[in-house]
């Protein structure tokens, strides 16, 4: 029996996942990259630490319009599943608070392993291959580049999404989605700084403080996050409000919704505890204004910003535990590390394969998926590659050409 041609587009997370499942099923597997290497956007993935995943697992880390459609592909190569096989590469993985990484914290270490992996299967990686059409050609697939035709049994397209400053990252799965009739939804910023409006940003700009920020849609809270937040004269970044980044820019951009951010800078009192501290410190210290109070207490740039002259105790504390700002947008997708929207999955079927085209697969942020922080983008990545590499494999169809 022949044996069977697998097309991969793109060589980043999810493309060397599925290239080498593949390959160990006995596929022939070559991946077209349109970068001058593979991994690019994988060697700047956690700061360039590469956190791999999270002993954490829960359907609400991944989002999308079917986060349980997410879940079951996660289920079928999970994170213990993830670990074992890097394991199984070389790598030497360790735990910090359950967000796991190389030993080395190098991602470079990551990409070696995989690649070493991939060829010793006999992949072939042919660089500077930028896709331009996927149709059907009698029996099989036909990929387009600018130079040639290439034919195969199944592809995988694994080519990401438009997110992060990396030269390659492209929108390349919409315009495979145009051309197969493939439903989706537009890209947009995930875990991305968000933009917002008031007077504040230009005071408080370059400050970084330990913070909740809660999310408000049309005057209902919809989540809360607590973390290092970094304050700039755009807006605020930082872990916590990349947690709540996609839920903001989808609301704003898409459902033209109204968005507000409610910072708390002194989340670890409540507005009773703060007030009877403050309280404790002015009888000790009657000559103390209110906004010495606050020193040893917060940044000594964010108090005039927030604490007035002749405010009260009660009104200080309100103005620092509920800063509401209106979120206006995101920072442009070159500062995302992840993109929200893509192939819709109520287009694919439980393998990741194409309702529409059969024999072509969606991977990584390619399909309609996102994680939050804390290494769920690459385990999505692993899970989905996995599937999609396992599954193409075994189609029974051949092509001869």
């Amino acid at each position: 029996m022949p044996q069977k041609k697998i097309l991969i587009i793109g060589a980043g997370a999810s493309g060397l996942m599925a290239a080498i499942w593949a390959a160990r099923c006995g596929a022939h597997v070559t991946i077209l990259e349109g970068n001058d290497r593979p991994g690019r956007k994988l060697l700047a993935s956690g700061n360039g630490k590469c956190n791999l995943t999270n002993l954490t697992q829960d359907p609400s880390c991944y989002r999308g319009t079917d986060p349980q459609y997410l879940w079951r592909i996660i289920r079928r190569f999970d994170a213990d599943q993830t670990i074992a096989f890097f394991t199984g590469l070389g790598l030497y993985p360790k735990s910090r608070d359950g967000w796991i990484y190389p030993c080395t914290e190098q991602a470079e270490t990551v990409l070696k392993l995989l690649l070493l992996e991939a060829e010793h299967l006999g992949v072939r990686i042919k660089t500077r291959e930028e896709v331009q059409s996927v149709s059907k050609a009698e029996d099989c697939l036909l990929v387009r580049t600018k130079t040639w035709a290439y034919s195969a049994d199944a592809v995988i397209a694994a080519c990401g999404s438009p997110a992060s400053a990396v030269r390659g990252s492209s929108d390349t799965a919409l315009v495979i989605a145009e051309e197969t009739g493939q439903p989706y939804f537009p890209f947009m910023p995930a875990l991305v700084p968000l933009h917002v409006r008031g007077d504040y940003a230009k005071k408080w700009a370059g400050v970084r403080i330990q913070a909740s920020v809660s999310l408000v849609i049309d005057n209902v809270l919809q989540m809360r996050e607590e973390g290092n937040v970094q304050l700039a004269d755009y807006g605020i970044s930082g872990i916590p409000v990349f947690q709540i980044s996609r839920f903001a820019v989808r609301a704003v951009r898409e459902a033209h919704q109204e968005v507000q951010v409610i910072l708390d800078l002194v989340p670890h009192l409540s507005e009773a505890e703060l007030k009877a501290r403050l309280e404790m410190q002015q009888a000790a210290a009657p000559w103390k204004t209110v906004r010495q109070l606050f020193c040893g207490l917060l940044p000594e740039q964010l108090i005039p910003v927030f604490v007035q002259k002749k405010a009260d105790i009660t009104t200080a504390v309100k103005a620092v535990k509920q800063i509401r700002l209106t979120v206006t947008d995101a920072a442009s997708g070159r500062f995302a590390q992840v993109s929200s929207g893509g192939i819709a999955t109520a287009g694919l079927d439980e393998n990741l394969q194409s309702r529409y085209l059969p024999g072509l697969y969606f991977t990584g942020e390619a399909v309609d998926a996102d994680g939050a922080c804390g290494g769920y983008n690459l385990q999505w990545a692993w899970s989905s590659g996995y599937v999609a590499g396992t599954s193409a494999a075994a189609k029974k169809e051949c092509c001869t050409k």
